[in-house]
């Protein structure tokens, strides 16, 4: 099955379609496995329909024995080597955004001038 060509909805559908595979597998009905995680049914439902919040979907893989399948979706990154010690051993804690003309470039507005340098 290619995500890529999903939308968002189709992809968190299909991720509760295979949560609730799971769940039948146990030979668990939904209520028992909702009461496991503290949901009622009727959220348990909207979470394998796709509209589920990530921190139930997090305790119905636990309560199911499968919550190592989060490092596989979301598996930790490591630097190289290198870029660890360009870096100190510091480890980022923000993106560098993009710098472009216009707002955001140090005081300068859109006729070049320096805010400072304003008439008024």
């Amino acid at each position: 099955m290619d995500f890529n060509v999903m939308t968002d909805q189709a992809v968190a559908a299909e991720i509760g379609r295979r949560i609730d595979q799971m769940r039948l597998e146990r030979n668990m009905t939904q209520q028992a496995l909702a009461d496991a995680v503290g949901l009622s049914r009727i959220s348990y439902a909207k979470l394998v329909a796709g509209h589920g919040k990530f921190v139930n979907v997090i305790a119905v893989l636990r309560a199911l024995d499968q919550l190592h399948l989060v490092e596989q979706f979301v598996p930790d990154t490591v630097f190289s080597p290198i870029e660890q010690l360009k870096m100190q051993g510091r480890q980022r804690k923000r993106a560098t955004g993009r710098r472009g003309a216009g707002k955001g470039t140090g005081g300068i507005d859109d006729a070049g001038k320096s805010k400072d340098d304003l008439d008024w």
